[in-house]
């Protein structure tokens, strides 16, 4: 019984997120960049990262690379979300991919980096002048 209530859980988290994903980009502008926060957990260090999509940021030993970032038109709830490619890049070894997909400014628990000493989040979408 548990196996099937889990089992339902992960069935619809991952409906959940792949809705949100495709409502992103149905239904939203897209940016030319994102507008991330990162937080060191170890020294409590925050940092904004403006980075453009196609390009990666550095913070500690991640690498992050936006693939895209959409935001909802002023007329809609406000939501920004980013893909994201985040990687683990130490000296001495191989990298380690800790995130890929989208990520939501609304919702940064629905689908997060889960790594012991960062935290990295969403906060909105650099957008072309005039929009």
């Amino acid at each position: 019984m548990a196996r099937l209530i889990a089992a339902g859980l992960v069935i619809t988290a991952s409906l959940i997120t792949m809705t949100a994903s495709l409502r992103a980009e149905t239904t939203t502008v897209p940016g030319t960049g994102a507008i991330l926060q990162a937080l060191d957990k170890v020294t409590a260090r925050i940092t904004r990262l403006d980075v453009p999509v196609g390009k990666t940021a550095t913070f500690g030993t991640l690498r992050i690379l936006v693939h895209a970032c959409r935001k909802a038109p002023p007329e809609d709830t406000p939501e920004s979300a980013a893909h994201l490619d985040i990687v683990e890049a130490r000296p001495g070894a191989a990298e380690k991919p800790l995130f890929s997909g989208w990520m939501f400014a609304s919702s940064p628990a629905l689908s997060a980096l889960e790594h012991p000493v960062y935290d990295i989040w969403v906060k909105d979408c650099i957008m072309p002048a005039g929009q």
